[in-house]
């Protein structure tokens, strides 16, 4: 073995070469999309919904000029499918401002529209979108060992680990608050880097909305031993950080609203079900009525593709479970965004 796969790291340090390095799995030119399926990989009808949730934005702070920031947006796909759906329904003249928040290379072909960039633009007037960004945000992973102290677990790049040294200073207190370890064997992933990264988001927001959707859990319903895993070509397979797959962990949402709760014109966060923020959009999984069929064979064929698209988004154990975390800012002066670090 080489000295870098003979290295010992932190989940955080090895999980950050492993997906954005060189050569990392993120920065490949398939994207995400050559390996797992997301919302907007499923169905139209998410863009659909996302564009409507624009809309209300817009409508909330009376312009007809509004920013859509997509953090983590893949090749670019969510903001292609919302600027179609925006014109395809003429939404009342009004004019997007779109930039994709993503750390590999532009693709080719993109819209033209989208200003691509590895920074979130700062002073946004409108909706900052992140769906499913905070589970690849790196993180720290703590065990508890036989006398029940938390310690990182250090891995090498095939995968094997070990336990290092005990949680301290401001992991240890992010454990204590919102994952505790008290039995040997259980496992946490240490969320404060993803706090600090919504936190980051929710600030470049001027006036509008910030949404994170994502994996997620509470701290009354923890999973007991973590939940990082990998992803490789559409199948689930163990996190290895040698670049070869995706890692991913769900998001403690719950203490990422906490992060910016306190905020000066930032209200308590609402967070609900994917199924219950897309039912509020008018994505419903009903079936047409059958009656269609007989009138208009062709809508009624359309309706029931749809309908099926619309219960995979909102299906319980699967895309409906995820988390809508949602933070509103009220005020500030129209601006242009400018430049701020990632």
């Amino acid at each position: 073995m080489t000295d870098e796969t003979c290295q010992w790291q932190g989940w955080r340090q090895a999980t950050e070469r492993a997906l954005y390095g060189p050569g990392g799995f993120y920065l490949r030119p398939e994207g995400p999309a050559g390996h797992f399926r997301t919302s907007v990989h499923a169905s139209p009808l998410f863009a659909g919904a996302v564009a409507r949730l624009l809309v209300e934005v817009a409508e909330e702070l009376g312009t007809a000029e509004v920013d859509l920031v997509d953090v983590g947006a893949g090749r670019g796909e969510l903001l292609t499918g919302v600027l179609a759906a925006t014109a395809s329904r003429g939404e009342h003249g009004l004019t997007v401002r779109a930039y994709a928040v993503e750390r590999a290379a532009r693709p080719s072909g993109l819209d033209p529209r989208i200003e691509w960039t590895d920074r979130l633009p700062q002073g946004v007037r409108g909706l900052i979108f992140a769906n499913e960004w905070l589970d690849n945000v790196p993180v720290d992973v703590a065990e508890a060992d036989a006398a029940g102290t938390a310690r990182y677990v250090e891995v090498r790049a095939d995968g094997t680990e070990r336990l290092g040294g005990p949680v301290a200073g401001p992991d240890a207190e992010w454990l204590a608050r919102w994952w505790p370890l008290r039995d040997p064997g259980t496992r946490a992933e240490i969320g404060r880097p993803r706090d600090e990264a919504w936190a980051s988001a929710v600030a470049s927001l001027t006036a509008g909305r910030a949404v994170a959707v994502d994996y997620a859990h509470v701290r009354a319903a923890r999973p007991p031993f973590g939940s990082l895993t990998g992803f490789r070509a559409g199948r689930e397979v163990p996190p290895v950080p040698d670049g070869g797959c995706d890692l991913t962990a769900h998001v403690a949402l719950d203490a990422c609203a906490a992060a910016v709760g306190g905020a000066d014109g930032v209200p308590v966060a609402e967070l609900v079900t994917q199924r219950e923020a897309l039912g509020r959009l008018g994505v419903s999984g009903g079936r047409p009525p059958l009656s269609l069929a007989s009138t208009d064979p062709v809508a009624y064929v359309r309706a029931l593709s749809s309908a099926g698209e619309a219960a995979e988004l909102t299906a319980r154990g699967g895309l409906g479970d995820f988390g809508w975390l949602t933070q509103r800012v009220t005020g500030g002066a129209t601006r242009p965004p400018g430049q701020g670090g990632y």
